[in-house]
């Protein structure tokens, strides 16, 4: 009975961690107990963080997303995305072509079709960690939170809520589309957040902000844990039922 509640726990706490189902968890778990033990070479290079710590600033995307959350939510992980990509010759489009092409023709939700156009440009030397392509730089950060698409959306685009878990920063909208994407200049410019909404189910959604024009990456690292604890804030109002009015 011990060891079956330790089970549980440890599914729960990956959940917390991936977004992922009850299911899914317990399957990747189960999967993992039965490989065999990798080799002191394979163990140099794990395919997920080996604690609840957040990534370094620095960090690639292929080292912030796990290639087997990856493998679940879009189908193909880091090695088959990038030879998809490699065969359609993506090094030569741009970032939103790749992106729409990945959305396209192979249907991978908006936001991680942004994940595997960024994760590509990186290790194909197109682009720095926290760089934009082409020299600018950017801080992105995302949670998954327990409620539906349009709630989330709503605690962003609607003013009072958002101070309730983004206090004394003057945002000027520039457009909102419910509820997929909010877009707006930051402190009267001249930098600008884009948030993106991503259905998880009926009842969780993925909430990913990028925050654009930045001088530099001592800035963009700034925002980045910025965003991160922000975006902690925001799930917890909402999971508590701390925006009820």
């Amino acid at each position: 009975m011990t060891e079956q509640k330790s089970f549980k726990t440890r599914v729960r706490a990956r959940m917390a961690k991936t977004g992922e189902s009850y299911t899914t968890a317990r399957r990747h778990l189960i999967d993992r107990a039965a490989a065999p033990a990798p080799s002191p070479a394979s163990a140099a290079a794990p395919t997920e963080r080996a604690s609840d710590a957040p990534a370094s600033p620095a960090a690639t995307q292929t080292e912030r997303i796990a290639d087997d959350l990856l493998r679940d939510r879009t189908g193909q992980g880091w090695a088959d995305w990038f030879a998809v990509l490699d065969t359609a010759s993506a090094a030569e489009r741009t970032h939103t072509e790749i992106a729409r092409l990945l959305v396209a023709e192979y249907e991978v939700p908006g936001w991680w079709a942004q994940t595997i156009t960024v994760g590509y440009e990186q290790a194909r030397g197109l682009r720095s960690p926290g760089q934009r392509r082409g020299g600018g730089f950017e801080a992105s950060a995302s949670r998954t939170v327990a409620v539906p698409a349009a709630r989330l959306f709503e605690a962003v685009a609607d003013e009072t809520v958002r101070a309730r878990w983004l206090p004394d920063v003057e945002v000027r909208v520039r457009t909102a589309t419910a509820p997929r994407s909010f877009r707006a200049d930051w402190a009267g410019g001249p930098t600008r957040i884009v948030v993106g909404f991503d259905a998880v189910g009926e009842s969780k959604t993925r909430i990913n902000v990028v925050h654009e024009k930045l001088t530099g990456a001592e800035q963009a690292a700034e925002f980045k844990a910025y965003w991160r604890e922000r975006l902690t804030a925001l799930k917890v109002l909402l999971e508590s039922n701390g925006d009820a009015r």
